[in-house]
């Protein structure tokens, strides 16, 4: 089925996904149903070991349809729903089971810092604004933000951003641990592609996985339940065929040859 919010291309084992819902690329619900089937889709796909979410243009994701939101006022309802389908996307990306890398080209405000903050590693151009300005519409960020950016920094930054609603330069958002790299808007998506190609490139996509899960799943626990679930991910992965090669290869002093089994 063709795609209408998103553009898809392919480097090897890595997938690029392209917003693309001009002027702004703003988050419909029509847009997020259809980016959350596309990550189900390539959460499944073999041919993919990790992806580069970037936007369309001038924008990474201006923030949410706000046409939408006055269709919403006084439904309490639909706009628990809204809220929900936002936090199911940014969830199933941080769930996602390889790694998804944001390649920030533009103004990501709003749900779309919120989308950008649910990827594993965030690469953003030198002109790049983040920001969360949903109380300027009275009302708050609703996809995840008061939570994630809050455990990226520390619940006082957390505050500062979200009550102050300003937007700050790609430069201050790595300096505060939200971004990882800055670079030029020309070196952008190949930046991505070689921080993406140091992820997968002569490792095992079963050991990938399971380090995602553990990272991922265990910021939000208590450190004994994550300690538990990475001794047995450990453990698990002595039965792996990739497991018995990358030992053998070490001894052997050569280099695997992986079967991503």
């Amino acid at each position: 089925m063709k795609n209408t919010f998103t553009s898809i291309s392919k480097r090897n084992f890595i997938t690029i996904v392209e917003v693309n819902n001009p002027p702004a690329n703003a988050l419909s619900s029509a847009s997020i149903k259809e980016l959350r089937s596309v990550f189900h889709t390539l959460a499944n796909d073999e041919a993919t070991r990790a992806i580069i979410l970037t936007g369309f243009g001038r924008f990474f994701i201006a923030g949410a349809d706000i046409k939408e939101f006055v269709t919403v006022l006084g439904k309490e309802a639909e706009a628990l729903a809204m809220a929900t389908a936002g936090q199911a996307l940014c969830d199933e990306i941080e769930a996602m089971n390889k790694p998804v890398i944001a390649a920030i080209n533009g103004p990501a405000l709003g749900g779309g810092l919120e989308v950008a903050l649910g990827c594993h590693y965030r690469i953003a151009t030198e002109q790049a604004i983040l920001g969360l300005p949903e109380l300027k519409l009275g009302l708050l960020p609703a996809f995840g933000g008061t939570q994630r950016l809050s455990r990226l920094t520390n619940p006082a930054i957390a505050l500062e951003i979200i009550l102050t609603s300003k937007q700050i330069t790609s430069r201050e958002a790595y300096e505060l641990g939200i971004i990882q790299q800055v670079v030029t808007i020309e070196e952008l998506i190949s930046a991505a592609i070689k921080t993406a190609e140091s992820f997968i490139e002569g490792k095992s996509m079963t050991s990938i996985t399971r380090t995602i899960e553990c990272i991922m799943q265990g910021y939000q626990e208590d450190v004994q339940h994550g300690l538990k679930r990475e001794r047995h991910r450990f453990a698990e992965l002595f039965k792996t065929k990739d497991a018995r090669e990358g030992i053998h290869a070490f001894v052997e002093k050569r280099k695997p040859n992986f079967t991503q089994s």
